[in-house]
């Protein structure tokens, strides 16, 4: 029971979780360094900078253009580059430009950066948003004379070193494994559905309908593998057709679509009616979250080459991160099946505790609103 006050009341910061926000930045090389592009959703800069001036919730294109100078000033204080121990000072190139992507509106400002020598190797630092939203996701394409590379920063990772002479595809395989990492750990409510899944698998129903504990680890194993697989296969399969254009979804209906799938697997734990066919759910509801990250990669318009590396790295690094998720569970659950503090607090009480954060969402989500103070 003390677990489960304790849930309830971290509740108000574990709902805090949303839609990550990201921006796009595009680096081109060029006589005197490089020409730069850089996307940032409007509603970003206006939670930053207040752009909402006559507070009617609706930006207008008057408010984003009065401010351009403001908003040129503060992403470009939040983006340093540089080469051989040296700085490239960035300069805001031309008028602000509006954008659509799939999750909205998007400020389009054009920079130049100036190298004092030729560039070999690129530093690169970017801090965009990180103090007030530790999930976004600066999403980076550096085009080159020899190819093009893409990279995805987080809070985590913010700081990178690229190599001019060797841009490719495969030239940041490794960061899109530490982002499809990153994606399961800092993704909480793919995380959430996650455990939402696996908190069943020590335990199977009993004849009167209760839960009791499994025998052996074995079963538990293979209950887990296909839980999992079945997720990853889902996830997979989703993030590459969206990612392709060949499907395309709402990102609102998305997000809210994920939220329903999270309190729907809650529920299952306290309420059970599918038994024995969980991997079949784990496919089902796991075809949605795959298009939670498909829009950042079609919106960045990769070529197929890059998009095809990009994703199977990334999804690499889900499956890694699945798979630690699994390690510290299972053995642990396992050790605790026995006990009804296990079946009574964690199993039903944490379910619970789940869908409440799942409910949270879903009203913030499809309502697009904030139910509780960031």
């Amino acid at each position: 029971m003390n677990r489960i006050l304790a849930l309830l009341v971290l509740l108000p910061a574990i709902a805090l979780a949303h839609k990550p926000s990201d921006s796009y930045l595009h680096l081109e090389r060029a006589a005197h360094g490089f020409n730069g592009r850089w996307d940032v959703a409007l509603r970003d800069l206006d939670t930053v900078l207040g752009l909402d001036s006559n507070g009617d919730g609706a930006l207008a294109w008057g408010e984003v253009r009065t401010r351009q100078e403001d908003i040129a000033r503060h992403v470009l204080s939040r983006l340093s580059l540089g080469t051989a121990g040296m700085p490239c000072p960035t300069t805001a190139e031309g008028d602000l430009r509006v954008a659509r992507h799939s999750d909205g509106a998007y400020a389009v400002l054009d920079f130049r950066a100036a190298c004092p020598v030729e560039p070999s190797m690129l530093t690169l630092d970017y801090t965009l948003l990180f103090d007030r939203d530790p999930q976004h996701r600066g999403v980076v394409q550096v085009t080159g004379e020899q190819g093009q590379g893409t990279l995805i920063l987080s809070a985590s990772r913010h700081a990178v070193e690229i190599p001019l002479a060797r841009l490719s595809a495969w030239s940041h395989f490794g960061g899109m494994v530490h982002s499809g990492v990153e994606h399961i750990w800092a993704g909480l409510d793919h995380l959430l559905f996650l455990l939402a899944l696996l908190l069943p698998s020590v335990l199977r129903r009993s004849p009167t309908g209760g839960w009791e504990p499994v025998d052996r680890f074995g079963p538990a194993l293979r209950d887990v593998v296909k839980v999992v697989s079945a997720f990853t296969v889902a996830h997979s399969l989703t993030l590459s057709v969206a990612a392709l254009g060949l499907v395309s979804l709402p990102s609102r209906l998305v997000e809210s679509a994920i939220a329903v799938s999270v309190i729907l697997a809650a529920a299952n734990n306290v309420f059970p009616r599918v038994r024995g066919t969980r991997w079949a759910v784990a496919f089902a509801l796991g075809l949605l979250h795959g298009f939670g990250f498909a829009s950042v990669l079609a919106d960045l318009g990769l070529p197929a080459g890059g998009l095809a590396t990009t994703l199977l790295g990334f999804n690499v690094g889900v499956e890694l991160g699945q798979l630690a998720c699994v390690a510290v569970f299972l053995p642990v659950a396992f050790l605790l099946r026995g006990a009804s503090m296990y079946r009574r607090a964690i199993l039903v009480g944490g379910s619970a505790a789940i869908g409440l954060i799942a409910c949270v969402w879903l009203a913030e989500r499809a309502l697009d609103l904030s139910v509780l103070p960031l």
